[in-house]
């Protein structure tokens, strides 16, 4: 494992970290397996942004004696009030959360007290200029956090968070796919093709990673793999899809970063993502995929969970992810995926247009029109 300074906190984070997002919902016995195996292979730092009890718990029991070997990044205004994912500016609420997170991971501090999803100017002023901020910096203070950062998918946004100057740390969705994204869109635009790919980047976003490196701002990278479409041979936006090491090769190039964090839920990811380190140079190359760019990421599910509540109370990425794998091949969809599908406590037919979710996406995705899709695929 390789190691890089945590901005001028004193920390070091792996190169590699896990995300653990893929943990919520999984048995204990999951949680557990993929805790270990990525702490055996010495990722050292684990994004924890889900407020959940349950995977809460399991993470913190998975965690064990073992807790002084790993950074957690935890989440300030992640909730999860009845029981559906969504943020929060309320301070009771917001002290709740983060005071229940200390507790369900059986530890009196967490590493990287995170500023949760600050992608608007509303998001900014609510957080940056209220007693939220206020709350973070007494933890700091205090020495129950020791760095304070935020996260945002909004390099506009994101500037002057690192501006504000208060933050140490700055968790970023950072891929291929989403470099070529217009700052005020979130998604990717359709670029000349004509143009060299380093001129193809998006001047914001690039602009960003650079002011993190020239001000000692350090970067963890999520979305490293798109939620698993730059890896689809149907769903990336290239000409073929990138490897799991050439998506982790190009977020630890991009200037600031110190970690690409990858979302697993088995043994057999941890040890996929952990294998960069056996790769050749020719291996993570990815220049060749990016230079030959033809598509549009538009409107792509990242499974992120950002669009919840659901007055409706369906689990929007969820039934996405199903949706994605049936219309690879719409006309022989397999039974496991319907089967699967049907688990869901809520469907695709529940959905009342209501658009809440689009307002809440931070990558422009038809969800409306989607649950339609998904409604008369998966039904």
């Amino acid at each position: 494992m390789q190691y890089r300074p945590i901005g001028k906190t004193g920390m070091s984070a792996s190169v590699i970290g896990l995300g653990a997002e893929h943990l919520e919902g999984k048995p204990y016995k999951t949680v557990d397996t993929v805790i270990n195996a990525a702490l055996d292979r010495d990722f050292n730092i684990i994004d924890v942004f889900m407020a959940g009890e349950e995977v809460r718990k399991n993470i913190g029991r998975a965690l064990g004696g073992r807790r002084d070997k790993v950074l957690i990044q935890g989440h300030i205004c992640s909730t999860d009030i009845d029981e559906q994912f969504d943020r929060s500016r309320d301070l009771p609420t917001v002290k709740k959360y983060f005071e229940n997170l200390f507790r369900c991971l059986n530890t009196d501090y967490i590493d990287l007290g995170m500023l949760f999803f600050i992608d608007t100017e509303q998001d900014f002023s609510d957080v940056f200029e209220t007693e939220i901020l206020s709350y973070a910096q007494d933890l700091k203070q205090q020495g129950r956090i020791r760095a304070i950062g935020a996260s945002s998918h909004n390099p506009i946004t994101a500037r002057r968070v690192v501006e504000a100057g208060v933050i140490d740390l700055l968790m970023f969705s950072i891929n291929p796919a989403f470099d070529m994204a217009s700052a005020d869109t979130y998604v990717i635009d359709y670029m000349d093709k004509a143009l060299d790919f380093e001129k193809k980047l998006d001047r914001d976003r690039a602009a960003l990673y650079q002011l993190c490196e020239q001000k000692g701002i350090a970067i963890t990278v999520m979305k490293t793999l798109g939620a698993g479409k730059l890896l689809s041979a149907k769903q990336t936006p290239f000409s073929k899809p990138l490897t799991v090491a050439q998506c982790i090769h190009y977020a630890l190039t991009r200037p600031a970063v110190v970690s690409a964090l990858i979302g697993c839920a088995s043994q057999e990811e941890v040890q996929e993502a952990a294998a960069y380190f056996e790769k050749s140079d020719a291996e993570k190359d990815y220049s060749s995929v990016l230079s030959d760019y033809q598509g549009d990421f538009r409107g792509s599910c990242v499974y992120c969970n950002h669009c919840l509540p659901c007055p409706s109370e369906i689990n929007i990425a969820g039934v996405h992810k199903y949706l994605d794998i049936a219309l690879l091949d719409a006309a022989n969809i397999p039974a496991s995926v319907t089967d699967n599908y049907r688990t869901l406590e809520r469907h695709a037919s529940d959905c009342v247009n209501c658009g809440s979710c689009e307002d809440r996406c931070p990558f422009s995705v038809p969800v409306m029109k989607n649950m339609e899709k998904a409604a008369k695929l998966l039904g």
